[in-house]
């Protein structure tokens, strides 16, 4: 029967308070690894701004539009853009020519599109 071999403990360094182990949690490292907390810049908050409004902006010039959709398992299917709501879950639209036939009208659920495109005049 073999000899059970030991194995070291790794223990990590005390913390801020001196009883417990780990990270403080006001360290950044710590916030990091969380993802956001007080470490989140206002350079961070104005770049998210300025992609929101760009989205914003690309769903507004894309109403009317056609458009194509890449959907989870390769599907692709051709629709007229019609709305987004404002939590993006669902975009309305119009016209959906999907590969069993044509839809006057249906909701494409956010979560399962993975890029679409249409064409600027």
């Amino acid at each position: 029967m073999p000899v059970p071999v030991p194995v070291g403990v790794l223990r990590l360094p005390r913390g801020p308070d001196g009883r417990s182990r780990g990270f403080s949690p006001t360290s950044p490292r710590f916030q990091a690894l969380l993802g956001g907390g007080p470490t989140t810049t206002t350079a961070t908050t104005a770049a998210a701004a300025t992609l929101r409004q760009r989205y914003l902006r690309g769903l507004a010039a894309a109403r009317g539009r056609p458009t194509r959709f890449c959907l989870r398992a390769g599907v692709r299917v051709d629709a007229v853009f019609g709305a987004a709501d404002v939590e993006a879950v669902a975009f309305q639209v119009d016209a959906l020519r999907t590969p069993l036939g044509v839809q006057a009208a249906a909701l494409l659920r956010c979560a399962d599109v993975l890029a679409y495109s249409f064409l600027l005049d």
